[in-house]
């Protein structure tokens, strides 16, 4: 049974903080508490921030990065290798890569990989999209950086499948010092930047 409070609006906020996805009541308390301790232009500033992010926040048009624009800064730069495109499964494995400052081509976000136990099938991720920048001709390689699970190496096997009609292409996964199951986000920075480094070419068998 939830814990209720003698103000229902300090209750509502607490529930609202809850929500977020490792957060419980204790801690949600804490933040309301904190909150309210703090005065009305911070309050004001934190509100005002998350209902911008929400209204104004963009998915880059080419790779569906989270962009302040239309197309997300990498995209943008001149000076990444617009020949390599790394496959991942989310943004948060995006930060996770530019965090080991050794990948310099661009992403591709794919918002998930396959799993009919979820209910998750090919048409609802950004497949078609990918396969859409390769026939652009100017892709050399395709690096597939999904976690090491079930879902992860289905989702590879059915990317290989529908990139095979690109005989000048060139598919590789990255290293496998990644544990298998292990998710990509948690992975440390050093690990994750050898595995990038030392990727090496699918075999869709």
């Amino acid at each position: 049974m939830e814990q209720q409070f003698s103000s229902q609006l300090l209750n509502q906020v607490v529930s609202q903080f809850a929500i977020l996805p490792g957060i419980g009541r204790k801690t949600a308390l804490r933040f309301a508490l904190f909150l309210l301790r703090q005065d009305k232009e911070t309050v004001e500033a934190f509100t005002s921030s998350i209902n911008k992010f929400k209204e104004e926040i963009h998915f880059c048009k080419t790779c569906h990065n989270l962009s302040d624009t239309e197309t997300c800064p990498i995209c943008n730069n001149p000076r990444r290798d617009r020949s390599t495109i790394c496959v991942v499964e989310n943004i948060r494995d995006v930060m996770a890569i530019e965090y080991t400052q050794q990948y310099h081509g661009l992403y591709h976000v794919l918002g998930g990989i396959i799993s009919p136990m979820d209910g998750v099938g090919p048409a609802d991720l950004e497949i078609e999209s990918l396969v859409e920048r390769v026939k652009e001709g100017t892709v050399k390689e395709v690096i597939l950086a999904l976690s090491p699970t079930m879902e992860g190496d289905t989702t590879n096997f059915y990317l290989y499948r529908k990139l095979a009609d690109f005989p000048d292409l060139k598919l590789t996964v990255i290293a496998r010092g990644i544990s298998v199951g292990d998710e990509l986000e948690y992975i440390d920075e050093v690990t994750l930047g050898r595995s990038i480094l030392n990727r090496v070419v699918f075999e869709g068998k």
